[in-house]
């Protein structure tokens, strides 16, 4: 997985920062070999992570919190994350762009909604590295990186990754 995300990034250093919390392989391999629903929140995303090999249905949130962006004056892929609310439960979170949208996330799970795996790579300047470091401290398994680098692309390098490690045969993360 780190090999694949210094390939997304063009950055040799950036196996250095990534962080694998709560059992994290495992348990994203076991979710994608049970087809469990991925929420995202951007469409590069969406259209980035391998349809086949497994059966999670993959969905952008970007626009379905259009009048929550508008009402709270927020984000419009944090509004999509609060418009799921409960239906996050059970599912795999990844984001790779939007600070926001995992301090959203953040916000659910600390009142109760619980995805079964989170990515959350986003990267800047503007709360990114807060955002990963408040997803890191949760009790979920998560793959985030440190500090302000990031991006989509490292998001769907993980994704991928696991997929191609759920599809493989020979691994069962049962048997470990």
């Amino acid at each position: 997985m780190r090999q694949k995300c210094v390939i997304a990034t063009g950055d040799p250093e950036f196996k250095d920062l990534l962080q694998f919390n709560n059992d994290a392989v495992t348990r994203g391999v076991e979710a994608v070999k049970r087809g469990t629903p991925i929420f995202c929140d951007i469409k590069m995303i969406e259209t980035g992570i391998l349809k086949k090999g497994h059966k999670c249905k993959i969905m952008c949130v970007l626009g379905l919190g259009e009048d929550i962006a508008h009402e709270k004056g927020i984000t419009r892929t944090s509004a999509g994350f609060f418009a799921l609310g409960e239906k996050l439960n059970g599912s795999i979170v990844v984001i790779g762009n939007a600070p926001s949208a995992a301090l959203a996330v953040y916000q659910l799970v600390m009142k109760g909604v619980k995805p079964v795996f989170i990515v959350a790579t986003p990267v800047g300047f503007v709360q990114a590295a807060e955002s990963k470091k408040k997803i890191r401290t949760l009790e979920i398994p998560s793959i985030t990186c440190i500090g302000t680098k990031g991006g989509t692309p490292v998001a769907v390098a993980i994704m991928n990754e696991l997929i191609t490690i759920a599809v493989q045969s020979s691994y069962s993360p049962l048997k470990e």
